[in-house]
């Protein structure tokens, strides 16, 4: 039977969405349960899945269109229905260009994008040849050499003095992170807690698992999983806000921030403790690469009690970061460097580590907040606990 393939709504609240691509070939059957479009989000790649075994019969919408959420994109049957198709769209009203979109979005690759951002060029006036009109490296390699070889060729926009400058649109996911962290500094109270922990043990314990795991495991892994340990001792605090009550949990999800190709990403890591060390590093490595390419689900970014985020792999020595609703805090990690400390009355030199935790106080008390980070920092200067 024809029948229209609309929109999904697949995020809560979400009203649009850009068709990333069709995965399967017009004319050629797929089964119940295969993913037959990708749909871009604020926040992820999410694929459309089929309700039932059919033929894509006609799309309505092009890859790179902007859709609305129940929108008609495609005509989806039977072989034998393809020359029913024009009745259908007629009797539907939807005869005439079907196409709910705003203009056309440019896609590019991540590399393409960096060397779009490092060369200063717009990517309206680049010429895409990967798939469905990409841009890929080898157009914007071609754009920097004509731009060389001519000044007539829009890059920078020029101002007075020193001010020349280079505008670049936002991004979906620029503007939703922007507006997600600008409500959540106005709305939820935070307050901040500092620790520092002598990690010399955990760094000794993190070669010991680096020479047997197949998995290359992280300080930051490690810390996830003491984040999580500080959970399980303080299970109080293992709780969100909501206007009606507070959610505590009985297991404990955490996100793990990441700064992906595409902007800030913080995908969820379920039941952190009751996961070996290797299965998460694998699990963080995959969320990497996925980020980069946009293709987290939107499932895998929601939920979780708190998040761990980290620049000391930039030399930042501490930080404050800001709580991502509905999550009820954050931790920031530090880089891991050499510090005085003073042991039996004598000082001697390790390895510091300094975490900065914020907290949402309408959930979590002062007390409780201290009560968790303890937990935190016990857990990563007796880090064999970090394995049971």
């Amino acid at each position: 039977m024809v029948a229209l393939l609309r929109v999904p709504e697949v995020a809560a609240g979400e009203t649009q969405a850009v068709l990333a691509q069709w995965l399967v070939t017009p004319g050629v059957e797929f089964a119940a349960g295969e993913a037959i479009a990708l749909l871009e989000t604020d926040k992820a790649a999410v694929e459309v899945e089929a309700e039932a075994g059919a033929q894509l019969l006609r799309t309505l919408a092009e890859p790179g269109t902007t859709v609305e959420v129940g929108a008609p994109i495609a005509v989806l049957g039977a072989s034998s229905e393809r020359d029913d198709v024009d009745g259908f769209l007629a009797a539907s009203g939807l005869t005439g260009p079907v196409r709910t979109s705003e203009p056309t979005r440019v896609f590019s690759s991540p590399f393409a994008r960096k060397m779009l951002k490092e060369a200063g060029i717009s990517p309206d006036v680049v010429t895409g040849t990967g798939p469905n009109g990409r841009i890929v490296r080898r157009d914007v390699e071609r754009v920097i050499t004509e731009t060389r070889e001519s000044p007539d060729v829009p890059a920078v926009v020029a101002a007075p003095a020193s001010e020349a400058f280079t505008e670049l649109p936002h991004s979906r996911l620029r503007t939703a992170i922007a507006t997600r962290l600008t409500a959540a500094k106005q709305t939820v109270p935070h307050y901040y807690l500092r620790r520092t922990a002598r990690v010399d043990p955990l760094l000794g314990l993190r070669r010991e698992l680096n020479a047997v795991s197949p998995v290359k495991i992280s300080v930051n892994d490690l810390v996830v999983r003491a984040l999580a340990a500080g959970y399980r001792a303080v299970p109080e605090a293992n709780v969100t806000w909501t206007e009606q009550n507070l959610r505590q949990y009985a297991q404990v999800d955490l996100g793990v921030a990441i700064a992906s190709a595409r902007g800030l990403a913080t995908p969820v890591l379920r039941d952190v403790p009751g996961t070996a060390p290797g299965e998460m590093a694998a699990r963080v490595r995959d969320f990497a690469a996925r980020a980069d390419e946009g293709r987290l689900r939107q499932h895998e970014l929601e939920g979780g009690v708190a998040t761990v985020t980290n620049l000391g792999m930039y030399g930042v020595d501490e930080f404050a970061a800001i709580v991502n609703p509905p999550q009820s805090a954050i931790l920031a990690v530090g880089a891991a460097k050499p510090a005085p400390f003073v042991v039996d009355g004598a000082i001697e030199v390790g390895t510091s580590l300094t975490l900065t935790l914020s907290v949402d106080h309408r959930a979590v008390d002062g007390a409780l907040g201290a009560r968790l980070l303890d937990a935190v920092v016990r857990a990563l200067e007796n880090p064999m606990s970090l394995l049971v």
